[in-house]
Formats: structure tokens, sequence, C-alpha cells
């Protein structure tokens, strides 16, 4: 009878797999996220990724800054030539809010907004999404999922599980200056069917120093990622690997997986 049951667990398995991937998730498969539209972004960031061959998503918002210096945040028409160079460019919020805090149409006027954004300049309809903040709700992603997004990015500091995970509850792990050895690691958790996806903000980020990434690390990790061949993609391109149809199907969002990670 154990072995009777063992082999439906295994059939059961399978079918889930099946439906849900596309094809086979590599080992080595990490997904470059970086938000709220910091200027380094356009200057530092890009030229670096057009050099390494990698693919990435930004995540962009119009951030509220207490800064004289305009400087600080990218211009649409910089954001636009990002799309331009071949990254996604996707939803982060107008003002970058806490969306659990704010009602359905405000919700989806701050959707909206950088949706209309997006098409006054030519660039693709965002459909993946990230929580400003982490900040998540069963609403919100009734919402987005109601809205046609594909992926939300969220936090939790571990890897991506297609087969378990909810697409608008995609963990990631943040940079910032101090934690090299903790992004170092989870490159290693690149395998057997789960990917590594990263939230970076600034590099740096004079805005936001908790988050900072400085320039000479950002190079490391980018250094790393290649001679390790490290396959380097945005998160539109998970499309390529997973059904999000069938993953939506056959995956429950869960935020209390979200709290304990």
């Amino acid at each position: 009878m154990k072995k009777i049951i063992i082999f439906v667990l295994l059939l059961a398995s399978v079918e889930v797999y099946s439906q849900v991937l596309k094809q086979r998730i590599p080992d080595r498969l990490v997904v470059l996220t970086f938000d709220d539209a910091v200027a380094s972004q356009y200057t530092v960031v890009a030229p670096l990724l057009k050099q390494f061959g990698f693919g990435a998503t930004f995540f962009v918002c119009e951030f509220p800054t207490d800064s004289k210096d305009s400087t600080i945040y990218m211009n649409w028409q910089q954001i636009r030539a990002l799309n331009k160079m071949g990254f996604e460019v996707a939803n982060h919020t107008r003002t970058h809010v806490n969306v659990s805090k704010i009602t359905e149409e405000q919700f989806n006027a701050q959707l909206n907004y950088i949706e209309d954004k997006c098409e006054s300049l030519g660039i693709e309809k965002p459909t993946n999404f990230a929580y400003p903040g982490y900040d998540l709700s069963y609403r919100v992603q009734e919402m987005l999922q109601g809205k046609g997004y594909e992926f939300a990015r969220a936090g939790g500091s571990r890897a991506y599980d297609p087969l378990c995970d909810y697409p608008l509850q995609v963990p990631s792990w943040a940079t910032n200056a101090i934690n090299k050895d903790q992004i170092m690691q989870a490159f290693g958790e690149a395998r057997n069917g789960k990917i590594v996806v990263l939230t970076i903000h600034g590099v740096p980020d004079v805005e936001h120093p908790w988050v900072n990434t400085p320039p000479e690390l950002f190079k490391q990790y980018l250094q790393y990622l290649s001679e390790n061949k490290f396959k380097v993609i945005s998160l539109r391109d998970l499309n390529s690997y997973i059904n999000i149809k069938e993953a939506f199907r056959v995956t429950v969002p869960d935020l209390n997986k979200q709290l304990r990670n």
C-alpha cells in the first residue's frame, strides 16, 4: 500500500512539473531586477549589463524625493532608452506607495499611470510588478491578476521555485553594501529547478544608503556570474520556462510563507 501511495505522489509531481514548466529550469539561472528608477541604473548598470550580455528588469516609478538634485532618478527618456536596449521596463507604481494600504481605485491609478507613460513612449505595456517595500496583500494580488500581470516580485531572501511559489509572490534577495557573503551564497541556490532573483536599487544609491550597492561590488557580482557561466535574464524571460496560466492554477498565494523567510 505504501508503494502505491508513493507511486501516486510521484505521478502527481510529474504532472505538475509538465504542466507548469515549458522546459526544464537550468541550473545557474539568475534574474536581476532593479527598483526605483535610480539614475545610476542608466549611467552605471545598463552599460555593464550590455558589456556582459545580461538581461534585467527595471521596476520604475517616480520616486518621491526630498533632495533638490533632480539627477538622482532617471527621467522617462532614459527609461525609454533602457527599453530600446532590450531591457524590460516593469511597474513599481507611480509613487512607490504601500499598495496594501490604498483602495482598489487608488491602486489602479498607480498602475495605470506607469502603463500610460510606457504607452506614450512606445514602451511595451508592463506585465510584471514589484511590491514597493515588499508590502503584499491577497487583495492586491487579485487585482494584479485581474489586470493581466504575470509575475510580481517580493522579498523573502530565498530562491524561487515555480512549482510551489505563486507567480505574484516571487521571492528575492536584496543587495546592499555589506551583504556580499549572503548574495554569493544565494547564487548557489540556483539549482534543482530553483531560480535566484535579486532586488537591486542604486549602483550607487545616494538617496537610500541602506540599499546602496557600490559599483565595484556590483561589478564583482557580474564577473562572478559570467565566469561561472550563469544565465542572467529578466523576469519576463521566465515565460520561456514557465506556463503562467498553469502556474496560477496549481500554486497558491501564501503570505505567511513570505513572512517566514
